[in-house]
């Protein structure tokens, strides 16, 4: 069976940060990148320009003026955000053109994902106080590793999704016996490649674990609790399945339910107004 390591050797035969995205998030990534270098990247490919402006000037934004230009949309968005509509438009061209499944869809895993990464940056904002570029980046990418699996294992991955039984063992735990690894290491080594922070690689990589030592506060905390809530809508990447909370959230939780009360009951609004962010272009 393919280690994680196997896999990301044949990463570039997928479908999934192409090589200018990846080459713009490494910049950005940069403190010596100026907004110049990385406006003459992105105007190489227009396409993708058209796709970012679209994004910034959407109401998720809800800026007061159009914006025409990278170099504006920067200025109005900061680094961070303008790094997030590169990876969403990105990942949504591999969902565009989705062979459904019965038991898996790549449209139905990026819904799942892009509504993670929405109640992520809520939750980060409005329960935390901290900025929520990064935990939305968390959301897009937290499941990526399920697409690098469909697409270099199809055969084995389609198997783990048929074997996956909702209440008995962690999905995670059926991909490592069927595939040989799972979709958070996988992930994990993808946000490696494309030089992420290491807070960030590490959420992806641990977004499922369930120990005592989480902090609610932290990318993993956010990323599970944000999993938990919109799955109670639906949003699940395979049908029926089940996010679980580690012992130490579900306490927390508990102890704080009256604040994520109010955020649950706003959340479909928040949801729908990003519509426009993450539908697939098409639908």
């Amino acid at each position: 069976m393919p280690t994680a390591q196997d896999l990301m050797k044949n990463y570039d035969k997928v479908e999934t940060i192409p090589a200018m995205s990846a080459r713009l998030i490494r910049m950005i990534s940069s403190d010596k990148t100026t907004v110049q270098e990385l406006e003459k990247v992105i105007k190489m490919d227009p396409s993708m320009v058209v796709r970012l402006l679209r994004m910034v000037n959407s109401a998720y934004y809800g800026l007061r003026n159009k914006v025409d230009s990278i170099t504006t949309a920067v200025v109005f968005v900061g680094l961070k955000s303008l790094r997030n509509m590169i990876v969403v438009t990105s990942l949504k061209g591999v969902v565009k053109s989705d062979g459904q499944d019965d038991i898996f869809s790549k449209t139905d895993l990026w819904m799942h994902c892009a509504s993670v990464a929405v109640c992520s940056k809520i939750i980060a904002e409005r329960i935390f106080g901290k900025a929520g570029d990064d935990a939305f980046l968390c959301g897009i990418l937290h499941d990526i590793g399920m697409i690098i699996e469909h697409q270099l294992t199809q055969d084995l991955f389609l198997q783990a999704c048929k074997a996956y039984v909702p209440g008995d063992r962690s999905f995670c735990k059926v991909e490592q016996e069927i595939i040989g690894t799972d979709h958070c290491e996988v992930g994990y080594l993808l946000a490696q490649k494309i030089e992420l922070s290491p807070e960030v690689q590490e959420a992806i990589r641990d977004h499922h674990l369930d120990g005592e030592e989480i902090s609610p506060s932290s990318l993993v905390g956010i990323i599970q609790l944000a999993e938990y809530f919109v799955s109670q809508l639906g949003y699940t990447p395979i049908p029926g399945m089940k996010a679980e909370l580690a012992p130490v959230l579900s306490s927390y939780l508990r102890k704080n339910i009256e604040e994520y009360k109010v955020l649950a009951n706003g959340l479909p609004e928040e949801l729908e107004k990003a519509t426009e962010i993450y539908k697939v272009d098409g639908e």
